[in-house]
């Protein structure tokens, strides 16, 4: 199965709309709770950084047998130091951004962790592309 979602940048009033929805499909799959929470962690923060950063994105989510593959590309300012970007606390998130409690720098960092491979391209001026595998068993 295979599911699309266009990501609007600056727009948070829907954010982690897309990864709600993921949300829904997977509990009517029976797939573990565990599961789920990384899946959707993961999928949330990667949303919320296209809304945040750049002017928008496609989201597009695989389920197989026993596992999510996701690939989130946006349009946006991308990431010139992807390494640094990687530590917890580093943010370049406007002010705006922060003030509304966005922006603590923990995103990329936490779909690390939610998922079992990550793999970023970025192109700076141009986007950033991040796709995410977790398996069902582990």
């Amino acid at each position: 199965m295979e599911f699309n979602y266009h990501i609007e940048g600056g727009d948070f009033s829907r954010a982690g709309s897309a990864s709600s929805e993921i949300k829904k499909i997977l509990k009517q799959l029976n797939v573990d709770s565990r599961v789920i929470k990384r899946v959707v962690v993961a999928l949330y923060e990667a949303e919320v950084n296209v809304v945040a950063h750049a002017r928008e994105g496609e989201m597009r989510v695989m389920i197989g047998v026993d596992v999510i593959e996701a690939t989130i590309a946006d349009k946006g300012p991308g990431i010139p130091d992807i390494a640094l970007a990687m530590q917890e606390g580093y943010s370049t998130a406007s002010p705006r951004v922060r003030e509304m409690g966005f922006g603590a720098g923990m995103g990329l960092p936490n779909i690390k962790k939610n998922c079992d491979r990550l793999d970023i391209e970025s192109v700076v001026n141009a986007g950033t592309t991040v796709k995410m595998t977790t398996f069902f068993t582990g």
